[in-house]
């Protein structure tokens, strides 16, 4: 055959070729080179030839799962949430602006290597997709994601570091320049202090400790019930990463590959500062003091959008920056920036490429990228390597300031100095007594005596603040071998709950001292007297102290500076209202529920009524009950309530949410559960279908490898096709 018909065949089928040219059909040709795969838990298996495809899967299986908290994460996250709720959210609005405008957010996306633009694109590709094919879901506002909207994702968690900037202050602030009375910053730290603690807990055991020779690896974060799916996602470029991911996230936060585990705890490193400014004005141009500069205040507008009833209505605020960060509050009645890590791309490059490392030096090498900022991060491997990393994003500072308070801006020795690299944050790495642990606590007993040692890091990598959880981890972890799957899950849902072996016996002696003891509380302390200071469903004991010991944290004294753990410790030893709070208590049961006899899993219930992220819990509605007890009183399997709906009983709203054990080896094994299910919908069948085996801890078995998913197939197919 001649060149001119090989070139005439080339031609021919070069004009026969359907080449994509519409977004619907861009779409359509992605979708046909991805495969999910649903298991019998619902669990969505995603598999694509290259990480986009596996992108482009993933975000479309979650839109599946709930897309309700998808288009929510991002209403929240890009500053558009007084479209939804009105006028009240528009302050969390202007928070989200002052740290990145939409335009910042779509240069940051162009500046992005290309490979991290394949996955923001398909990010936006998959959603959109799951949208056009499923013309029934009406969005509640975005009807079309954008490339550059994971910008918004400060680091791995939804919320992380830009939380910490409270929006009462930026409203007291932008509407009458001043700041939030200091009245009313302690009710708000009261309340704060009152609620269920955020936090999760990690545990790493060596080789040496397992029946197997093999690692283990704790997952268990304590979020809001809902907050992440459970996923696993494939590609052919290296991606194989089964774990939890926040809703509209394009990697798995918290989880593991066949070779490495990654868990992140909520860390104590400080890595945000406020920087108070001395700000000057000159005609009609803003200044502020540095040194002996005057440098111009960047200040610039914002038009933001709210709904008022069946309008849209549009507010514009100004915004000041200096080279600190945003101007967010007043204190001492001077502007004040807030500083923290903001490198979206950097961020997010870090977030993706650390589902894809296969050993510590990888891993290790990761971490330089530095823009983990909220997080610790508690590390096993199938090298037999155990590891934890304190922080990740630290600035360097001059201790001789107290960046624990607002420093002063004008003075350039108050600036960050760059950052600390991960050889000088604090980190430990295989120690000698073979298990690792983080619950939120210090890093200075994470190892028993092989910890680091606080005399060794600047004030500001940590605060040496400890909690139950940490004494409670401790005390199970120590001489304790021959760790399997199933022995470190009954570990991780150990029912003692050492606050209370720390302020009831206080209660009983206290009682006892009285000649006259009071015949109404004689019965009930007779039952905390012989308690074992374990949680269960049947437990009365339990019911009496998580009354009381709420109690006590809403109306109890104590001396200024207490941390919560020291509290309960002073009201277990030092005589005072323990006698006055426990009548009180005693009262309010039988007020409530007509006696104070009442089994713990009377009281502790789950519910789970419909879709919505915060439900109208009901005690006239069926709900469960639930053995487990809150983080407040050591419980590793923590379950804790956020708001009440004004209900009599306890309804969980955070804690275990998702959680797994994982053992590394020549192959990965692993356990999980979620609170509830998979899906979102009331209608799925894994609504719901997870929640007697997360009350009687009867963790599933993962299928990570194909075979496996294979042999729990539920559902295969491509994304479009199933409506």
């Amino acid at each position: 055959m001649n060149y001119l018909s090989i070139l005439g065949i080339f031609l021919f089928f070069s004009c026969n070729i359907k080449k994509p040219t519409s977004e619907v059909e861009k779409w359509e040709s992605q979708a046909a080179a991805i495969e999910i795969i649903r298991d019998d838990f619902g669990v969505p298996h995603i598999y694509g030839k290259t990480d986009a495809d596996a992108v482009f899967g993933l975000l479309y299986a979650q839109c599946e799962d709930d897309f309700n908290r998808v288009e929510q994460n991002y209403i929240w996250a890009t500053g558009r949430l007084a479209e939804v709720e009105g006028e009240e959210a528009l302050y969390s609005d202007l928070r989200a602006k002052l740290f990145m405008t939409e335009e910042e957010a779509k240069l940051n996306y162009e500046k992005s290597p290309a490979w991290l633009k394949k996955l923001c694109n398909a990010f936006a590709d998959g959603i959109n997709y799951y949208l056009y094919t499923h013309p029934e879901v009406k969005p509640k506002l975005l009807t079309h994601f954008e490339p550059w909207m994971p910008m918004y994702f400060s680091e791995g968690s939804i919320g992380g570091d830009i939380e910490r900037i409270r929006v009462n202050k930026i409203k007291a602030f932008y509407e009458s320049g001043m700041e939030i009375p200091e009245m009313e910053i302690k009710e708000l730290q009261k309340k704060e202090e009152l609620e269920e603690p955020q936090g999760s807990n990690g545990i790493a055991i060596s080789g040496k400790l397992t029946q197997s020779g093999n690692a283990m690896l704790l997952i268990n974060p304590h979020t809001s019930f809902y907050f992440r799916g459970e996923v696993h996602v494939v590609s052919e470029e290296g991606l194989n990463a089964y774990g939890a991911v926040t809703w509209g996230q394009f990697f798995v936060y918290q989880g593991f590959n066949e070779k490495t585990g990654w868990m992140h705890t909520s860390t104590y490193t400080d890595v945000l500062d406020e920087f108070k400014e001395t700000i000057i004005r000159n005609n009609d141009n803003l200044f502020y003091q540095y040194g002996e500069e005057l440098r111009k205040v960047d200040s610039t507008s914002v038009t933001l959008r709210y709904k008022d009833g069946n309008l849209i209505k549009e507010k514009i605020f100004p915004m000041y920056r200096t080279h600190h960060g945003p101007i967010t509050h007043a204190v001492d009645g001077q502007w004040t920036a807030s500083a923290m890590m903001w490198e979206p791309i950097k961020a997010l490059e870090q977030s993706f490429v650390r589902t894809k490392k296969e050993g510590y030096k990888g891993f290790r090498e990761m971490m330089d990228i530095r823009t983990n900022s909220s997080n610790n991060t508690v590390y096993a491997d199938a090298e037999g390597n155990i590891a934890y990393f304190h922080g990740n994003f630290v600035p360097r500072r001059d201790v001789s300031f107290d960046y624990s308070e607002p420093v002063d801006g004008s003075n350039p020795k108050t600036d960050w100095q760059g950052l600390h690299t991960v050889d000088e944050n604090i980190l430990v790495l295989n120690p000698e007594n073979g298990w690792i642990q983080n619950c939120n606590s210090t890093p200075y007993t994470s190892a028993l005596e092989y910890s680091p040692k606080k005399e060794n890091y600047p004030y500001y990598m940590s605060r040496d603040q400890e909690n139950f959880r940490g004494v409670h981890a401790i005390e199970l972890l120590t001489n304790r071998t021959g760790y399997t799957i199933d022995s470190l899950i009954r570990l991780a849902h150990d029912p003692y709950l050492p606050a209370f072996k720390t302020l009831i016996p206080g209660l009983v002696k206290f009682f006892n001292s009285y000649d006259d003891k009071n015949p109404k509380l004689r019965e009930a302390i007779e039952v905390l007297k012989n308690w074992d200071y374990k949680t269960s469903k049947e437990s009365i004991a339990m019911t009496l102290a998580h009354f009381y010991g709420s109690r006590y944290y809403k109306e109890g004294k104590f001396q200024e500076g207490m941390t919560a753990m020291e509290r309960v410790q002073f009201w277990g030893s030092e005589p005072g209202e323990q006698l006055q709070i426990f009548e009180a208590t005693i009262d309010q049961l039988v007020e409530d529920f007509g006696t104070w006899k009442m089994p713990w899993g009377e009281v502790n219930r789950y519910q789970r009524i419909n879709g919505d992220i915060h439900q109208a819990f009901n005690d006239s509605l069926p709900s469960v009950g639930v053995g487990f007890a809150s983080g407040t009183w050591g419980a590793l399997a923590a379950y804790g309530a956020r708001y009440t709906n004004n209900t009599k009983k306890i309804y969980g709203t955070r804690g275990n949410s998702f959680a797994a054990v994982v053992e590394f080896g020549d192959k990965v094994k692993a356990k999980t559960i979620l609170a509830g299910g998979q899906s979102g919908d009331p209608t799925s069948p894994h609504f719901d279908d997870q929640t007697e085996r997360y009350i009687n801890v009867k963790w599933k078995d993962v299928a990570f490898y194909r075979e496996d998913v294979l042999n729990r197939t539920q559902k295969r197919y491509h994304p479009g096709e199933l409506k």
